[in-house]
């Protein structure tokens, strides 16, 4: 039998630092969406979340080390009901944790009382899970879904092939490219991302799902790793949709990868999208989610803003550029260090072994020791645009006020030679994880 605590023992013990509060429900449960009718979504306080489901792959007792989440604590375990708790109470126990006890009562007696405190990812309908999608693919009406037009996104970078592979049903493919120009590496111009857009049948109006295969890219190995990339692809796209001023963009958490660990069957006929008339809104509609060079020069000097760096350690002290097509290394003088992984084609330090996005208050913290702030104008950069614009999705989902994309990146900065280039470890590294 499970060690339980009540509901007012545990509310006494929120707060605790020497208490670690485990939730083990899915990952969209604890960001807010509500998988088991409960009257509220959300996560307690301080929660931090290891789903149950993720057991069942070898890599999870390494998120334990990750999450900082040691048996010389106390830990107490809450799911949607006492005995999916006590499947993880009884995993921790056997792995050394002495004290762990179990609170059975979250649906019944935490979500249900709206004087509880609940927390959740402010943007958390924009970031859907597989049954999510499953229901809209099958025309159903999943929950925070208002809309009777919808597109399902399979991005690559010039890669067909992946598409071919096999993609959800009904689901388009989207080349990279199309939005983002190869010679610059930036956004298409507003005429050419609406030309896309509408090609892909997406107005303004339109919902639109997102997603795309990492397939682990080798650098060293790979003249084009970012054929392997592709749902780094995708948040990219996401980013220039937002941009140009579509409402409703949501991403498939963890991509087709979550789709496929969901049970879901992937298909290899093709999805001709159905041209839409007109866009219906001038593009951008959000000019301020994208800067360019001169707007990055001044959020260096305004005292009100940081560009942050989203690269590898390596680049960033110019120790390596990055990419195949970059010679010059080093990084923009007073950037801050966002620190995205090991290399250009990995966000580790962003994602869950299974692809999907760290809990968002974790990322929130380590951007908080390094000076990246949401009082800021923050502007997320990387060499070409994919990484940054995968932090920027991150804040945007947070509901940061002011973020943005540097569009132009490294590539952009370093080809002009009268823009300053550091190298070597910063007096002050504010930020360095990993």
């Amino acid at each position: 039998m499970s060690n339980t605590i009540t509901t007012q023992e545990l509310a006494r013990c929120l707060g605790r630092s020497d208490l670690t509060l485990l939730d083990v429900r899915p990952l969209s449960a604890y960001n807010g969406w509500c998988l088991e009718n409960e009257p509220r979504g959300g996560h307690i306080p301080g929660a931090r979340s290891l789903p149950l489901d993720w057991t069942r792959y070898m890599d999870w007792v390494e998120v334990l080390e990750e999450k900082d989440i040691t048996p010389d604590r106390p830990v107490v375990v809450y799911g949607y009901g006492e005995e999916e708790g006590a499947g993880m109470a009884d995993k921790l126990k056997r792995l050394g944790y002495s004290e762990v006890r179990v609170y059975g009562a979250f649906t019944n007696e935490w979500a249900a009382n709206s004087d509880r405190p609940l927390e959740r990812l402010p943007r958390f309908r924009h970031l859907v899970w597989p049954g999510w999608v499953k229901e809209l693919a099958e025309g159903g009406r999943p929950q925070h879904y208002d809309n009777d037009r919808f597109v399902i996104c399979h991005s690559h970078y010039d890669y067909i092939e992946d598409y071919r592979r096999g993609h959800i049903p009904g689901a388009v493919p989207v080349n990279t490219n199309s939005l983002e120009s190869p010679d610059t590496w930036n956004r298409r111009t507003p005429a050419e991302v609406k030309e896309t857009l509408e090609d892909l049948g997406i107005r303004h109006d339109t919902t639109v799902v997102l997603y795309g295969r990492f397939s682990s890219p080798v650098y060293d190995q790979n003249p084009f790793p970012g054929k392997s990339a592709g749902h780094l692809g995708a948040l990219r796209c996401a980013a220039i949709m937002l941009w140009a001023g579509v409402e409703d963009v949501r991403i498939l958490n963890g991509g087709i990868t979550s789709w496929e660990h969901a049970g879901y069957e992937i298909t290899e006929e093709p999805a001709s999208p159905s041209p839409a008339g007109d866009f219906g809104l001038k593009i951008p509609g959000h000019p301020e989610y994208m800067v360019d060079l001169p707007e990055a020069h001044k959020l260096l000097n305004s005292g009100d803003g940081e560009l942050v760096s989203i690269r590898s350690w390596e680049e960033f002290i110019g120790e390596r550029s990055g990419y195949h097509y970059i010679e010059k290394k080093g990084r923009i003088p007073g950037a801050l260090f966002g620190n995205c992984g090991s290399d250009a084609y990995h966000m580790e330090n962003y994602r869950n072994f299974d692809h999907t996005m760290r809990e968002y208050p974790e990322v929130a913290r380590t951007w908080e020791e390094g000076g990246i702030t949401p009082d800021k104008h923050i502007a997320f950069y990387c060499g070409t645009g994919w990484r940054g614009s995968e932090a920027f999705l991150n804040a945007w989902l947070m509901g940061w006020p002011r973020v943005s994309v540097y569009d132009g990146g490294w590539y952009e900065w370093c080809s002009d030679p009268s823009n300053p280039i550091e190298k070597g470890i910063p007096k002050q590294a504010r930020t360095r994880t990993g």
